[in-house]
């Protein structure tokens, strides 16, 4: 198997809010175990629930949207910050080209938020555009793209692969501070431009990133 490309997005809301122990761990290990296999990761690390709560502590204290995007584009870094230790990457890139450098030194690289307007979905895109990456990986809450939220509605089917033109249709529109979609609007059209292989799959097992390398059918393959 040739080597690979890999953005890895890791929602907040998955290693738990705040960041649970023995999830950080896990993907710590699963990270290893793929750059082990001759690959090369940056992963790319959300604020989750504690950055919707500061977002919503901003704009109730009458911060503006940019203020409210910034404050949770800290939280990511702190998450990214406390991930990267324990996967043992001291640095947190806070760009695209950081990141590029530190994975090519390492072959494993971390980075948290980037800039207002946009959520670490987004962040994940630029960073695969800038690398030229193989895929990305989004661990999500959810098993994959469903045909509408199932969060909302029983009747919402999972879509094993989805075409660029649905996923647009399916989950685009525009970006607000804290939205919590299963790929953010903005990301989706960039994704969708430039034809970017994305898989998303269901992030409470770790080893659907093994799963996903190896070439197996997990979750939403779109593309």
């Amino acid at each position: 198997m040739s080597s690979l490309k890999i953005v890895l997005r890791l929602g907040g809301s998955i290693l738990g809010s705040p960041p649970e122990a023995a999830v950080v761990r896990s993907y710590s290990e699963v990270i290893s175990r793929v750059v082990k296999q001759k690959n090369d990761v940056i992963v790319v690390v959300g604020g989750g629930g504690i950055a919707r709560q500061y977002i919503n502590t901003a704009k109730g204290a009458g911060l503006a949207a940019e203020a409210q995007d910034w404050i949770a584009i800290q939280v990511s870094r702190v998450n990214a910050k406390l991930f990267g230790m324990v996967l043992g990457v001291e640095e947190v890139a806070t760009t695209a080209r950081a990141a590029i450098s530190n994975v090519k030194q390492h072959h494993v690289a971390v980075m948290g938020g980037l800039k207002p307007g946009i959520t670490t979905d987004t962040v994940a895109t630029l960073v695969a555009e800038t690398w030229n990456a193989d895929l990305i990986i989004k661990a999500s809450d959810q098993k994959g793209i469903y045909t509408e939220d199932p969060r909302k509605s029983p009747k919402a089917k999972l879509l094993p692969t989805v075409s660029y033109e649905k996923l647009v249709e399916i989950l685009g529109g525009e970006h607000s501070p804290g939205i919590h979609s299963i790929v953010d609007p903005v990301a989706v059209r960039r994704i969708a431009k430039d034809k970017i292989r994305l898989v998303v799959v269901k992030g409470d097992e770790p080893e659907n990133v093994i799963r996903v390398v190896r070439g197996e059918r997990v979750g939403t393959t779109v593309g």
